[in-house]
């Protein structure tokens, strides 16, 4: 199961900002942006730390945050599988068991299914936001749907669940042009094949000819 990355809040008392943008690529793979931060409580005070797994230490990486009153972790990666994806559970070892999202391929569709238990955050000092990008259309989704983006405004406080279905064609399955070309290949050397077959029972070669 995938760990919704932007709430690895750490079960964090007080004020706590996560923001997770996601762009879904037409490749299956999977461009995003995960800030966690807290308002500073001092000048050494450097918010939420994330981490990344050492196995994907080379697509991910994870910078310093601050940005008005708040600091902590920014995490940016490009480009990534959706297995690769579905691994980064281990950004925080509190998270693991309470935050998850799950992005799968169906067929034609990505799957996006996913729960937040925000049970343990105040309900008047957290902003937790989700929003993915798609290259299809949007269908099914419990979130707000606008020009192909999906969005989540997590309420603190509950279990909040994660649906919706991105519509687009599966990278890995044979394009309709090929299948055709392919086709347009093999009747013409069947006709070909009968024709030249035809033409030598019309013709026959001039030795046969003359036996007879």
């Amino acid at each position: 199961m995938l760990v919704l990355l932007a709430l690895v809040a750490l079960a964090l008392s007080g004020c706590t900002k996560v923001q997770v943008a996601l762009a879904v690529a037409a490749d299956d793979t999977v461009t995003g942006e995960v800030v966690v931060a807290t308002p500073s409580k001092g000048p050494n005070d450097k918010g939420p730390q994330l981490r990344v797994p050492p196995r994907l230490s080379d697509e991910v990486q994870v910078e310093a945050y601050a940005e008005g009153q708040y600091v902590g972790s920014r995490l940016t990666f490009s480009k990534i599988t959706f297995e690769q994806f579905n691994t980064m559970t281990d950004v925080s070892q509190q998270a693991v068991g309470r935050y998850r999202l799950n992005l799968d391929r169906v067929g034609g569709r990505v799957v996006v299914s996913g729960q937040a238990d925000l049970n343990s955050i105040g309900v008047d000092k957290a902003d937790f936001q989700l929003k993915i990008s798609e290259p299809g259309e949007v269908e099914n989704a419990n979130g707000d749907v606008a020009r192909g983006t999906v969005s989540w405004q997590f309420t603190p406080g509950r279990v909040n669940d994660v649906r919706a279905s991105l519509v687009y064609d599966d990278p890995q399955a044979p394009s309709p042009l090929r299948w055709t070309l392919l086709l347009v290949l093999v009747v013409t050397l069947v006709i070909f094949g009968v024709v030249r077959l035809a033409s030598r029972d019309r013709n026959p070669p001039a030795s046969t000819v003359a036996a007879r």
